[in-house]
């Protein structure tokens, strides 16, 4: 792997996410462009109370405004069709009912979004030519504020996410075939970025003219850090040197060749990982050693989705552990996996319509009852109540339209 130290950005590979962004295919959905409303949690919701001490009966109004939360939606600002900045709204846990309060501008081509632990700021990849990351701060008392943006040293950063000790800022270049690491200051603002590291080995797998990072996360202990190459087939795990903000290489699994692994997630016993990979069409359940951060990858199982073209995006775990879902672009579906064997086996149960177009990206609510699909075609973001027992869903009424959504956060 190469390396390339401190600030000095690296060559440009290429001419920016043209495929990526191509295979999406470009949506025309409109939004709303009012800008308003902070990204506030929601307060403990009480009955009001009159002068004479008796319960007020609750308007609808009431309730929902006890039980809105923020939503964060990105998109691609450089495209027909596309949005203005991050969509901002707001949703129901209760219901999953989303309403648009605006847009923040000032952002190009947010197509990923992350939340810092504290919740006082977001992230979003600037997904260009020449990439960057963003910094968004979100005020307990006001709207959403741009707190400036860093390079990224590569092209068409994708992925972004937050050390879960709130210092660093991680990315992957997908041009690139690049990962980078920012600092994080007390204010939460972004500092230069400290490394950056190119992905150079093995080769790139076939029909790929390089290495194409995709996605960059911490294991669930905090040891290691997993960046996931679709165009090297390989998912590297590296040491954060938390007080230099550098990586340093540990091992790589390789995926079967031309498998175009895409993204990773863990399941909540630090023991395996979930891996889907774009091109093959399959979800591979990985062994992973917290002790050491290797990750070996099992047999590639089936989707559910059956002989046609489709494109596994995006893979998630519940929190209790107990089923995984898959985001299939193409088949515009969710596959519902039981999960079992303490997280070392996937059983594949069905696959549920999406209610939308090219699904890029899925996400849970904190709470687990809702989960949150963005669909890039159809430029809309249908929400799912999720069954705890069944893992069952059940789409929460008409998708919400936003223009070409390729990323939905739900705080």
């Amino acid at each position: 792997m190469g390396r390339t130290e401190g600030t000095a950005p690296a060559a440009r590979q290429g001419q920016g996410p043209n495929r990526r962004r191509l295979l999406g295919g470009l949506a025309a959905a409109a939004g709303a462009v009012v800008v308003p409303s902070a990204a506030t949690g929601c307060a403990a919701a009480t009955d009001p109370v009159s002068a004479t001490g008796r319960a007020v009966a609750r308007t609808p109004a009431a309730e929902r405004a006890d039980t809105a939360r923020p939503l964060f939606i990105g998109t691609y600002t450089s495209v027909d069709g596309g949005g203005k900045g991050i969509g901002l709204a707001t949703y129901d846990d209760a219901t999953g009912r989303v309403t648009g309060t605006g847009t923040l501008t000032g952002v190009p081509d947010p197509s990923y979004l992350a939340v810092h632990p504290s919740g006082g700021a977001l992230y979003a990849v600037d997904e260009r030519a020449d990439g960057a990351v963003t910094a968004v701060r979100l005020p307990k008392d006001g709207p959403p504020k741009v707190a400036g943006a860093r390079s990224t040293g590569g092209a068409a950063p994708c992925h972004l996410s937050v050390h879960p000790g709130g210092r660093w800022l991680l990315s992957a270049n997908y041009t690139s075939g690049s990962v980078a690491v920012h600092p994080i200051d007390d204010s939460l603002a972004l500092g230069e970025r400290t490394d950056l590291v190119t992905h150079s080995s093995p080769p790139p797998g076939p029909g790929q003219s390089g290495p194409h990072a995709h996605q960059i996360v911490t294991s669930p202990d905090g040891r290691h850090v997993l960046a996931v190459d679709l165009g090297t087939d390989t998912v590297y795990t590296y040491r954060l040197d938390t007080e230099a903000g550098t990586l340093s290489a540990v091992s790589q699994a390789r995926f079967r060749a031309g498998a175009g692994p895409r993204h990773l997630t863990f399941h909540p016993s630090g023991r395996f990982a979930y891996v889907a990979c774009e091109l093959d069409n399959t979800a591979v359940v990985c062994a992973y050693d917290p002790s050491t951060g290797r990750l070996t990858p099992g047999e590639p199982q089936s989707t559910g989705t059956g002989a046609g073209t489709s494109y596994p995006a995006q893979i998630l775990v519940t929190a209790a552990g107990t089923f995984a879902y898959l985001a299939n672009r193409g088949h515009n579906s969710l596959t519902r996996y039981a999960v079992e064997a303490d997280g070392a086996r996937l059983r594949l149960l069905d696959t549920v319509p999406v209610g939308g177009d090219f699904p890029r990206q899925i996400a849970f609510s904190p709470s687990g009852r809702l989960l949150f699909a963005a669909n890039q075609r159809s430029g809309t973001v249908s929400v799912f109540q999720v069954d705890a027992d069944s893992g069952g869903l059940r789409l929460s009424g008409d998708p919400f339209a936003s223009p070409v959504a390729v990323c939905a956060l739900p705080l």
